[in-house]
């Protein structure tokens, strides 16, 4: 059976920008740019020529690519022809192969926003698009407000996008600009639209999450015979973002219909790097990456329930619909006092420990958890510090140092300027090699700000561990979470810190106290502790 063809196109760079808080580098625009063609896409928007000093300078510095580079703008203004439009024109200048306009195709926008007739708002499309394809680029029209129009006036609507198809465009992208349509009318409408004559394989799909269903309008839109789909990496967008490609392309390529229908850009080689991209993209937002996305979030195949990972050691198809692998995603299975022994042995054979069932070892490291989890620990998260639990437990945990003190002041202070500031200094005592050492470190950036106690702990407690410091040089800490577990004058203080190494290893460990920087410290060792764990047992193995 011959696939039909599936059109990937990504809009990160332009749409996905207009997230609030989110801002791209032109260096930043490029390293996406690389990892999306990497990763297969047919399309990439690099943004809008000569609207921001950005977007202009990514067009003169964008890399080669295998995917068709498109620049965005809009069609021409009323008034001037299409040759002398100075915005159209610029969106021309980036030379890209592929141009992109959007333009009205909802008659109460043409009317009320642009002010001008139905007949010149159709011309102005006709236009823009025939110079386009005059110049020897290809055309495609993102028809703005769409399905809003379209359940206003269809036969408006439907003229706009006959008129751009007429023009010569590629692709006439439908758009759900308000991200309000459902599936079962994305599904209709298009449908409709094809029977009037448009052809499927020039129609695409864009929609907005405004009700979480970006992902089921592109689906719906694809069964109804359109043949691209644009979105975002991890759904970025305006307001509450747009159809997220991280869950679409995994979906297209390995669920039935879709694996069996159609061919995409995207191949299984390529997928399994998708996680690895989707957290590239959170690490240049300085975001920590939603546990809870599809495929990729690091609960995306986590199994917490003891009936579930027993189910799962004996097949892990029982509980989860793809094999994590295939995305670079890894099974987990978390520790909790609801855990049973089939979790805790899953668990600990992927911590390379193993454990024979009905082993004593297993009953008190249960019992263990389920103390300290009591206490206001949680090892559902944790999973490093699950791990140094049972080597403990099991006596397998060496002792590298030991904290003999330690202490953290915290100054507020105004500094040459006359402006108040912070000043963070950390004291601690070691005995290592069997020797004491005493390190001092503040916690300062680049640029002179207080990066607070824990980090001034942090940087205190790596500067002078012996032996040990080098193989704690590529470990950074990426997130840290304070929770108040109760309330009143038994408030406790639960401290998660996540924490990643050079080899893109990404670990949590735990820290309780009712003092919220003796928690931190408490998470912050057992973080290094695990980094220490992991580096020498793999030095020792290398060594022998």
């Amino acid at each position: 059976m011959t696939k039909e063809r599936l059109y990937l196109y990504d809009t990160t760079l332009r749409d996905g920008q207009q997230t609030q808080g989110v801002q791209f580098s032109t260096a930043e625009k490029v390293q996406i740019t690389q990892a999306l063609d990497e990763l297969g896409v047919d399309y990439i928007e690099g943004g809008w020529p000569g609207a921001n000093p950005t977007d202009s300078a990514f067009f003169d510095a964008a890399p080669k690519t295998s995917a068709t580079l498109t620049a965005f703008g809009m069609t021409k203004r009323s008034g001037r022809s299409a040759d002398n439009d100075d915005v159209l024109a610029a969106v021309m200048n980036a030379g890209t192969q592929a141009v992109c306009l959007v333009g009205k195709s909802h008659d109460y926008h043409v009317t009320q926003a642009l002010g001008i007739t139905l007949e010149e708002n159709t011309e102005n499309v006709r236009a823009s698009v025939a110079h386009i394809v005059a110049q020897g680029r290809e055309a495609l029209f993102d028809a703005e407000h769409f399905f809003d129009g379209y359940k206003d006036n269809p036969t408006y609507a439907t003229e706009v996008c006959r008129a751009a198809l007429e023009a010569g465009a590629r692709w006439v992208v439908l758009c759900d600009t308000n991200g309000g349509a459902l599936p079962a009318e994305v599904g209709k409408i298009v449908s409709e639209l094809i029977a009037a004559g448009l052809p499927g394989d020039r129609l695409g799909i864009h929609t907005h999450n405004d009700t979480e269903n970006a992902v089921a309008c592109s689906l719906a839109a694809v069964d109804a015979g359109a043949r691209q789909i644009q979105g975002t990496l991890n759904g970025l967008g305006e307001r509450c973002g747009n159809a997220n490609l991280t869950a679409l392309i995994p979906t297209l390529l390995l669920k039935e219909p879709y694996a069996s229908q159609f061919d995409i850009g995207v191949n299984r080689e390529a997928l399994v790097g998708l996680t690895r991209t989707s957290r590239m993209l959170d690490d240049i937002l300085n975001r920590v990456p939603s546990k809870q996305s599809a495929y990729v979030g690091a609960s995306a195949f986590a199994h917490k329930a003891g009936l579930h990972a027993s189910a799962i050691l004996k097949d892990p198809t029982t509980y989860e619909h793809v094999d994590p692998a295939t995305v670079g995603n890894t099974r987990i299975i978390p520790m909790s006092n609801q855990a049973g022994q089939s979790n805790l042995r899953r668990r600990l054979s992927e911590a390379g420990l193993t454990v024979e069932a009905g082993d004593p070892a297993l009953g008190r490291i249960l019992e263990r958890i389920k103390q300290r989890e009591a206490e206001g620990y949680s090892y559902d998260t944790a999973q490093a510090s699950f791990e140094l639990l049972a080597r403990d437990e099991l006596g397998q945990l060496p002792q590298f140092f030991e904290v003999k003190r330690y202490k953290v002041t915290v100054e507020r202070r105004k500094n040459k300027y006359n402006k108040m500031v912070s000043l963070s200094e950390a004291v601690v005592v070691v005995k290592v090699d069997g020797e004491k050492k005493l390190s001092v470190s503040e916690s300062l950036d680049d640029s002179g700000g207080d990066r607070g106690p824990v980090n001034a702990l942090s940087k205190a407690l790596a500067k002078d561990l012996g032996q040990y410091s080098p193989i704690l040089d590529d470990m950074h800490l990426v997130d840290f979470k304070v929770r108040i577990t109760q309330g009143g004058t038994e408030a406790v203080t639960r401290v998660i810190i996540d924490s990643e190494d050079g080899q893109g290893r990404r670990w949590s460990t735990v820290g309780v106290s009712a003092n919220i920087v003796d928690a931190s410290f408490e998470a912050l060792l057992e973080a290094i502790q695990w980094k220490l764990v992991r580096d020498c047992k793999t030095q020792s193995a290398a060594a022998e």
